[in-house]
């Protein structure tokens, strides 16, 4: 990760309700402790815990926390209180600015750029993705982890993992099952498939080349799945991939009187014959251990070994 300025005990963080409401308020305050007992300063956003029907507020209010955080010179990093819904919504109201040095607020732009503050760390995962999958328009620097009303329930190796990727450690390889093809090094894009998918033919779709993808999801039916997996072939976004490392598929299994495939079955059908390395059963994503995972730096992945490897 080169160039990054990794964050250290002592700096500012802001909490910030970019998606759904708040509904776990003590997995939150526990999340929030961790966070302090690990010596940094957390800030709430104003308007964190505000409510519009499933969303945190209003797409205003969550874009104003947004913005905040990336104009405070005093914060490093922003975390993100929970997943749910709205990420989205924020891009599409925002506009994100190709200008370098854009002020909050433009008349085309509520977003601003990488500016003499240096990005910050942004923290999260599962809707999270949309922001993260922007990470170079909205300057910062992406981690695929734990949010604040999850990660109370991490394993201590977990924790430290996103302590360690954050503070600039070596993080060691993760495990799952390699579908055999050999190895494959690219930049990472970790996300949520649902979210993924739905940025598809839009201007917030990073370019995909030369890529490693990192996908889970949750609540998911195989059919679902599959119609995702179909479209992303269907639109060519699978060309120029070079390796696809497979997390958590939690509840996604569907009632065994009613006829399906398994999810397995669905990620095998609907990636095997694009003849590039693909792990699956990695620990990352919804209910269970979810690892981090850097945004954009270099990976390798081992198909044969069933190792996902950060590089930097």
């Amino acid at each position: 990760m080169t160039n990054i300025k990794f964050l250290q005990p002592g700096d500012l963080l802001i909490a910030i309700s970019p998606s759904g409401t708040l509904r776990e308020l003590t997995n939150f305050e526990r999340g929030i402790e961790i966070w302090k007992s690990r010596g940094y300063r957390v800030e709430l956003s104003p308007g964190f815990d505000s409510r519009w029907g499933y969303l945190a507020g209003s797409d205003e209010n969550r874009i104003r926390q947004l913005a905040d955080a990336l104009n405070d010179p005093d914060c490093r990093g922003i975390l993100c209180v929970r997943g749910g819904f709205g990420s989205t919504r924020l891009l599409e109201k925002g506009k994100v600015a190709e200008a370098k040095n854009a002020p909050f607020p433009m008349p085309d732009s509520l977003f601003p750029m990488p500016d003499a503050h240096f990005p910050k760390w942004l923290i999260g995962f599962s809707d999270i993705t949309a922001l993260l999958w922007n990470h170079a328009k909205l300057g910062i620097w992406g981690v695929h982890g734990p949010l604040l009303t999850t990660l109370a329930a991490e394993p201590d190796w977990s924790v430290d993992r996103l302590f360690d990727c954050i503070e600039g450690r070596r993080l060691p390889p993760l495990s799952g099952k390699g579908w055999g093809g050999g190895k494959a090094t690219g930049r990472l894009l970790p996300a949520n498939l649902t979210v993924a998918t739905h940025l598809l033919g839009t201007p917030y779709l990073p370019d995909l080349t030369g890529v490693i993808l990192a996908f889970e999801d949750v609540s998911e039916a195989p059919y679902r799945v599959d119609r995702m997996l179909t479209t992303w072939r269907m639109a060519g976004a699978f060309v120029g991939v070079r390796g696809i490392a497979l997390g958590r598929f939690s509840r996604c299994e569907v009632d065994p009187k009613i006829p399906s495939f398994s999810i397995e079955e669905v990620l095998r059908d609907r990636l095997f014959d694009l003849n590039i390395p693909i792990v699956s059963d990695l620990p990352f994503g919804h209910d269970g251990v979810n690892a981090a995972l850097p945004v954009g730096i270099m990976a390798t992945l081992d198909a044969d070994s069933g190792l996902l490897i950060c590089d930097e």
